[in-house]
């Protein structure tokens, strides 16, 4: 029962709209929307966060943030009614043949968790210690979700920092040199694009991935929390019609069949 995995175009098309919405604006009120644009100051401001970020973690945690922001890139379709008929399957299989006849269709199943629980059915477990096992696997697999959430909300209450810090960097250069005063309105500006980028990196890209990541991780929660009351439900030789019942009790009422 694999899940589906495609491309979330959504993560590049909010803030390329929102940029969009900004250049516009600035359009609109007759500036070049390439004004905005300074690359000393972004790389200012995204230098400065990921250093403050390698700063807060060990390096191996932080080394894995290329991977934590390429799972907002990735959606994946979680098909509940498909898991219930797995289990209401699974669940006529081992009222006609045993709990030792799963053990053939363990290898068609694809799903690595739903797959760990069949064979600690066929290798005996009792419901209690198999309840705790799966329960400790969500939970293991909460705990490392969490990590990745929590290194995106860090770097998202960094980079408006960093972004005032360049600010104010650019602020010292302006009052440094006031011998042209034709020139300080244009440093000043440049100067405070440090903090409108630090703005737009943590509004824009930090936090989004940081609660699209909180919603992933909801729904994965959500499927084994499914898979483990189908599991439970198979294990003790229910009829398939109270297994799909016990396990559409977790979908809205628009989704049950009954």
């Amino acid at each position: 029962m694999k899940q589906s995995q495609k491309t979330d175009f959504s993560t590049l098309l909010g803030p390329s709209l929102a940029i969009f919405a900004i250049a516009l604006a600035v359009a609109l009120e007759n500036e070049e929307p390439v004004s905005l644009l300074n690359l000393p100051s972004l790389i200012l401001v995204l230098g400065g966060t990921l250093g403050a970020t390698m700063t807060a973690y060990p390096l191996k945690t932080f080394l894995l943030l290329p991977s934590i922001i390429w799972q907002g890139f990735k959606y994946e379709n979680i098909e509940p009614d498909k898991h219930i008929k797995l289990m209401m399957k699974l669940a006529d299989r081992i009222r006609k043949d045993g709990p030792l006849a799963l053990e053939t269709e363990i290898k068609y199943i694809d799903d690595v968790f739903t797959r760990n629980a069949i064979s600690l059915i066929v290798d005996g477990f009792p419901p209690e210690q198999l309840l705790q096992t799966l329960e400790n696997d969500t939970a293991m697999t909460a705990q490392r979700h969490l990590t990745g959430i929590a290194i995106l909300n860090k770097m998202a209450s960094f980079s408006p920092a960093m972004g005032m810090i360049g600010t104010v960097v650019g602020l010292i250069g302006v009052m440094s040199n006031l011998s042209d005063p034709s020139q300080l309105g244009p440093s000043v500006a440049v100067a405070f694009l440090t903090t409108l980028y630090g703005a737009l990196l943590s509004n824009l890209v930090f936090n989004p991935l940081s609660n699209k990541l909180k919603h992933k991780s909801d729904e994965e929660i959500f499927i084994r929390e499914l898979i483990t009351e189908g599991i439970l439900a198979i294990q003790e030789s229910e009829n398939p019609r109270i297994v799909q019942q016990k396990m559409e009790a977790y979908l809205r009422p628009a989704q049950r069949t009954y």
